[in-house]
C-alpha cells in the first residue's frame, strides 16, 4: 500500500503547476484527504462503531471523535 500512494502522490506533485496551486497548503490538504480517507473507511468497515474503527485505525477513540468533528465527518444516526 505505501508503494502505491507514494507513486500516486509524485504523479499527482509533477502534474502540479508551482505558479498556479494554492501556496503553503499542500501537506495539510493531503494529510486531511489522507485522513478522511481512512477514518470514513474504518467506520464503515466497523459498521460505524467508533470504538472498532478506532481500534483498526490504532488511535485512541477520543482521537477519532475529535478527528470526526474536525473533518466534518457525517456519522449514521442511530435508528
Amino acid at each position: 500500500m505505501n508503494e502505491i500512494l507514494r507513486r500516486k502522490l509524485e504523479r499527482a506533485i509533477e502534474r502540479m503547476d508551482l505558479h498556479t496551486e494554492s501556496h503553503g497548503s499542500l501537506m495539510t490538504d493531503v494529510i486531511s484527504l489522507v485522513e478522511r480517507t481512512l477514518i470514513i473507511g474504518a467506520l464503515q468497515k466497523a459498521n460505524y462503531v467508533q470504538l472498532t474503527a478506532a481500534r483498526f485505525l490504532g488511535i485512541n477513540r477520543n482521537t477519532l471523535r475529535t478527528k470526526i468533528k474536525e473533518l466534518g465527518i457525517p456519522l449514521l444516526s442511530k435508528p
